[in-house]
Parts: C-alpha cells; sequence; structure tokens
C-alpha cells in the first residue's frame, strides 16, 4: 500500500497557533492526498471550519474524503473526479467551482483552488482553500440578464484576478506601484474621473492623500490633500465614524444634494470639481486605516451594486497593505534596537554606503559622531541593568530632541551611539554635538527616584577629512571611535574632533 503524509505544519508554528491563524481565514485551508494508483484519499490536514460550514468531521476526513464529496451538489459533481485527474496528469493548479450542501442543508456556491505536489512514492498532495463565491455566483447570476451585463461581470473578475495576482507576488517595497496600478486599472473599468487613497492619522485628526490615479485632463488634488484637518468638515467626521463601526460606504450622488451641516464638504468639492463620489474603507487587522474612492466630475448614473464591487476591490487593497505593514514590521524587527528603537548596525552600514555614494556623486557633505555614556558599567553595577535600560532610553530622547529627520541616529551597541549628521561642516557638528551633550547636562536623570549625574563622550569625523585613504563606512567609523576614546583618555565629558578636544 502506498505510504501516506503525515499531517503537516508550518515548521516553527505551533498546532495551536496554525490552527488559530487558520480560523481567521475565510472559508476551509486544507492539504488533499491522492494515492498512486487514485484508490484511497484523504484530507492530512482540513480546518475546523470543515465541521461548522458542511458538518463533516475534520478526523473523519483525515482518513477518508468521501464525505466531503458527498456534499458536492449531484449537477456540479460529474466534472470533479476528472478535473482532480487532470490536475494529477499535468501538475497544473486544480480549480473547480461546485454547490455544496451546507449544516442547515442548503446549497451554496464554493470554489476550491489548490497547488498539486508529486510525493516521491507517486501519490499526490495538493494545498489549497476552499472559499465561498456564493455572494459572486448571485451576482453573475443577476448579470447574465444582458450580454452587456455578463461582459462586464466578466471583465470586472478578470480585472481582480489579475491584480491580486499582482498583489500575491508583489515584491517587498513595490505596494506604491502596485496600488497605482489597482487605481489606473479601477479607475479606467469604470470610467470615473479620479481614484484614490487617503490615510488616517492615529488619532483620526487628520487625512492624507496617499496614492491618486487621474483620467486624462482631470487636475490632481494630491499635494493639497496633505494631512487635512478632519475637525474643518463636521459632517465628514460623521461618516468617518460610521465607516469604523460599521464599514459603511459614504456615497455622494449629487455633491449639490448635500445636507447643510456638510456646507464645508460641499464647498470644497465644487472648488475641486467632484459631482459625485464613492468612499469605501479600507481595514488593516481589523481597524479603519482610510478609505479607497472614486470621484466623478460630472452627473451620472452609477451601477446598483456599485458599492459591493469597490468592497471587493477594497479588501483586496486591505489584504495587500496588510501583508505589507507585516513585512514592515518584519523588516523593523531586524533594523532596529528593541530597546531604544534606534536603527541599529545592519540599517546603519548599507545606509552610510548610500550617503557616501551621494557624496562621491554630488559633493554632498557630511559628519558623523560617535557618543558613549560615561560610567554607564557603574550605573548598571549599582542600580541594575533596568536601570541603565532608562539611562539608554533617555538618552535616546535626548538624541532624537537635538537631531534633525534627515539625520540617521542609530544605536551601534551597548551604550555607543552614532550620528549621521547630513549636510554639515566640522563646524557645524561641533557645535551640534555640544549641544547634545549640554542637553544630556541639563537634563535631570531621575532613575528609581535617585538622582544620577549621566554625561557623554563623543567622537566626531567628517567625510572631507578621508584624504589620505578611502572613504568607506568603515574608515569614517573607526576614526570617529578613535577619536571617542581619546575623549575617554581625556576625562570624558568633552568632544574630540579634527580640531582637537573640546568641552562644554
Amino acid at each position: 500500500m502506498a505510504s501516506q503524509p503525515d499531517d503537516e505544519q508550518p515548521e516553527g508554528l505551533s498546532a495551536r497557533f496554525f490552527q488559530k491563524l487558520a480560523s481567521g481565514v475565510p472559508g476551509v485551508l486544507f492539504t488533499y492526498w491522492l494515492s498512486a494508483d487514485h484508490q484511497s484519499h484523504r484530507y492530512p490536514y482540513v480546518s475546523d471550519q470543515v465541521k461548522e460550514l458542511f458538518g463533516v468531521e475534520p478526523q473523519k476526513l483525515r482518513e477518508n474524503a468521501d464525505s466531503v464529496f458527498r456534499v458536492i451538489h449531484p449537477d456540479d459533481a460529474a466534472g470533479v473526479g476528472e478535473s482532480i485527474l487532470h490536475s494529477v496528469r499535468t501538475l497544473q493548479p486544480w480549480c473547480y467551482r461546485a454547490r455544496l450542501r451546507m449544516k442547515n442543508g442548503e446549497y451554496q456556491w464554493y470554489e476550491a483552488h489548490s497547488v498539486p505536489e508529486r510525493q516521491p512514492d507517486g501519490s499526490t498532495l495538493w494545498y489549497g482553500q476552499f472559499h465561498n463565491i456564493q455572494h459572486y455566483k448571485e451576482l453573475e447570476q443577476h448579470l447574465r440578464d444582458s450580454e452587456a451585463e455578463f461582459s462586464f461581470q466578466a471583465g470586472f473578475q478578470k480585472l481582480i484576478a489579475r491584480l491580486s495576482s499582482e498583489f500575491i507576488h508583489l515584491g517587498f517595497g513595490s505596494i506604491d506601484d502596485c496600488i497605482d496600478e489597482l487605481l489606473r486599472s479601477i479607475g479606467a473599468f469604470f470610467s470615473v474621473d479620479r481614484a484614490y487613497v487617503y490615510a488616517f492619522s492615529p488619532d483620526l485628526a487628520t487625512m492624507t492623500n496617499t496614492h491618486e490615479w487621474c483620467a486624462p485632463g482631470v487636475p490632481s488634488l494630491m499635494a493639497d490633500q496633505q494631512a487635512v484637518p478632519i475637525d474643518d468638515f463636521r459632517w465628514w467626521q460623521q461618516q468617518i465614524r460610521l465607516m469604523e463601526s460599521q464599514s459603511q460606504v459614504v456615497f455622494i450622488e449629487d455633491t449639490a444634494d448635500l445636507p447643510p451641516e456638510a456646507e464645508n464638504e460641499r464647498a470644497l468639492l465644487e472648488q475641486q470639481g467632484v459631482s459625485s463620489m464613492f468612499c469605501v474603507p479600507v481595514r488593516i487587522r481589523g481597524q479603519v486605516m482610510g478609505f479607497f474612492g472614486v470621484d466623478s466630475l460630472s452627473r451620472r448614473s452609477w451601477r446598483r451594486d456599485m458599492a459591493d464591487l469597490l468592497i471587493i476591490v477594497s479588501g483586496l487593497l486591505s489584504g495587500a497593505l496588510e501583508r505589507n505593514r507585516l513585512e514592515e514590521d518584519l523588516l523593523n524587527q531586524s533594523i532596529r534596537d528593541p530597546l531604544t528603537g534606534l536603527h541599529n548596525r545592519r540599517y546603519l552600514m548599507p545606509r552610510l554606503d548610500e550617503i557616501l555614494a551621494a557624496s562621491n556623486r554630488h559633493g554632498d557633505r557630511f559628519c558623523l559622531a560617535m557618543f558613549d555614556i560615561d560610567h554607564f558599567k557603574r550605573i548598571n553595577d549599582n542600580l541594575g541593568h533596568l536601570a541603565g535600560d532608562q539611562v539608554l532610553m533617555r538618552f535616546t530622547d535626548v538624541l532624537l530632541a537635538h537631531t534633525r529627520t534627515t539625520d540617521v541616529v542609530s544605536r551601534f551597541g551597548g551604550e555607543e551611539f552614532l550620528v549621521v549628521f547630513t549636510g554639515v561642516t566640522e563646524r557645524d557638528v561641533q557645535t551640534l554635538v555640544m549641544r547634545i551633550m549640554e542637553a544630556v547636562r541639563e537634563e535631570e536623570w531621575l532613575v528609581d527616584g535617585k538622582a544620577l549625574t549621566v554625561t557623554v563622550s563623543a567622537g566626531a569625523v567628517c567625510v572631507s577629512e578621508l584624504t589620505d585613504e578611502p572613504a568607506t563606512p568603515e574608515a569614517l567609523i573607526a576614526r570617529a571611535d578613535d577619536r571617542l576614546y581619546q575623549a575617554k583618555d581625556g576625562g570624558r565629558d568633552c568632544l574630540v574632533d579634527a580640531s582637537g578636544l573640546s568641552r562644554i
């Protein structure tokens, strides 16, 4: 008898974790196994939703898959076997749509999509998902009333499939290009004048136009729609609350018909030339983070299902943004110090390479300074490492308060910090570093109710100094580090740069 695969789980994930993850996915996740002789089949893994949806016990399916095949509508069952065998022969993804009998006895349309993998013993294992497409089937049936409607639906599904594929395969850092393509495609498909995405600030005080597509001849509004105060638009503020609490779509059929309390909104939309608009909330991790919308600059009749179609687009956009945020979180975890939140050495070195390259091409000036908290070991030894952590975080606050957003502030290691000051001269960096040292002196250092005296030493170097050796990140850091140790040897609480030792 052919061997059967063990129940598989993603490496590194506990069964409980994967079960929770699967429970959050609409539909049923599964692996389906078919023996080499096609005589036995089962589901090595199937998520628990199969019981909630179809009344089939997952454990029973792990032994034999027949129970699922029995819930297929008789009219849809004829081609399922051949479609599976075709996937076995070609190793092409298995896709199938059929009505399945729900737990309550009614039938609903489901779509299965899975990817096959040949096993060493000749059997085949598919990885995939059943998901409910009842809504799409009902919509499809409604659109069959006319050839034009059917063509529209087919075109929309093709568009969503293409956009879905692009989002699935997008590379890290390409999310903006994909969103721009989505807006262009949706705008052209629905023949609107403008399509856009807005993001809310965390406190819902402002909204910012992050992405925009405009039809030919339609002016862009993006530059004027940055950090727009929501308090100025009371009616719109109410709509945002409805988006957040009820996922409500905002539909303005005619801006001239807005209620009296929306006077500011009407004036702005008329100024922008907007006659009608749809806005759909965009959720990330369950929270409304902004909205996706389309504008028409002239009166038009909208499809009755326009809101539903835009919700599908918004869902696609939400999924892509959620994935991108997860990737950004993972990236930040790898390039940021977990204690201070500053960039770490993994980020610093390639960033220094970029700054050096810009300096070599355009002559951009920059300097870097390495800081070390004086007698930090004494703080750890006398007050404990938690107290030391508080000092590190407080010093981080001082650095961030006295540097610019264009500067690169990083924790280099231990109690050492490195700041790259862009666009500065030797004299500028001396002033900037001394200002930081003075701020450290003047800070009230209370740790667990105990007053501390905290000072820092620093070594600084400018790229213009490296005339006798190649300017590399390593060479710059080595010189700053050497000067830092000179500052330590010189009594601490001082700066050493090209001009020598300086004190406040």
